[in-house]
């Protein structure tokens, strides 16, 4: 079955700058986003107006939310407790709002981002090694790996504007999001290392558009049945379910997106060439085809 009924030839090389331009805006609003950090030594000091002893306040997800953790209230009770509590954040930020109040452990705060951050170095490290093994070329690695860079970024940037929680779920949602990307991502190089071999006198932007446009049905039937399928979780998942679904939804729009227009156009303005691709005897053998 293949989505478009006839064959494609869209100008996404041609393109490329803009969407360049379109992906920067949205990582520059992502990072901005991230910036208006909530002042913790007064969020501490209003906790303490309030009569909680020894409040401990750190930043949790992103840096626009914040984890209070305090000690046993033995002698109030829980309503009383969180009035307290919205009594202090409202001194602190009258746009500031309690999400929920629970007893937690210990996977929050600096285990979260530590957590997070190693799991990204690692995942980009072996993307890297991967993709430069398999196609011969440090061009098509570089490329795979700011499309992984630019997923993850984009969907903890949506986090951030939406102000969703973001919890393990979520970095789970992420890393898979990178694994779906790049799966997308290597089967478009793929295409375009066999439209090198096969358009050995085609210039490398005409070989990387026909390389997209010869597997974007594939793209878009994969993206489109799996949407359905994460759309239908996120609306009947219920809560704790949310996040992590929607994290996903969202990555599949951005790594679909980022497998046709940045990982290929990176590679191309790399100066990516079919000689790029092949070790020298197979281009000679390539060379000898009729």
């Amino acid at each position: 079955m293949e989505f478009f009924k006839k064959k494609t030839n869209f100008p996404f090389m041609g393109t490329r700058k803009l969407w360049y331009t379109a992906s920067a805006i949205m990582i520059v609003v992502s990072i901005v986003h991230f910036a208006a950090q909530p002042d913790l030594d007064r969020v501490r000091a209003e906790l303490a107006k309030q009569g909680f002893e020894d409040p401990q306040a750190q930043t949790f997800g992103s840096s626009r939310d914040v984890l209070v953790r305090l000690p046993p209230q033995t002698k109030t009770t829980s309503a009383e407790v969180r009035s307290r509590l919205e009594r202090a954040v409202k001194a602190v930020s009258g746009d500031a709002e309690i999400k929920r109040v629970e007893v937690v452990g210990p996977q929050v705060g600096a285990e979260l981002r530590n957590s997070s951050i190693w799991s990204l170095i690692a995942t980009v490290i072996l993307i890297f090694i991967y993709v430069a093994l398999r196609f011969h070329t440090l061009r098509l690695g570089l490329g795979a790996i700011l499309a992984a860079l630019h997923d993850p970024i984009l969907v903890v940037g949506f986090f951030s504007v939406t102000q969703m929680p973001f919890d393990l779920a979520v970095v789970a949602a992420v890393l898979a999001v990178i694994g779906y990307s790049l799966n997308d991502t290597v089967v478009v190089f793929d295409r375009i290392r066999e439209r090198f071999e096969a358009n050995r006198r085609s210039t490398p932007s005409d070989v990387l558009d026909e390389s997209v446009n010869s597997t974007l049905s594939r793209t878009v039937m994969t993206a489109v049945t799996t949407l359905i399928v994460v759309v239908v979780l996120y609306l009947l998942g219920g809560a704790a379910l949310q996040g992590f679904s929607a994290a996903i939804i969202v990555g599949i729009v951005v790594g679909t997106y980022s497998s046709i227009y940045i990982a290929a156009a990176i590679a191309l303005d790399l100066g990516l060439k079919a000689e790029h691709l092949f070790p020298a005897r197979d281009r000679k053998a390539i060379d000898d085809m009729p």
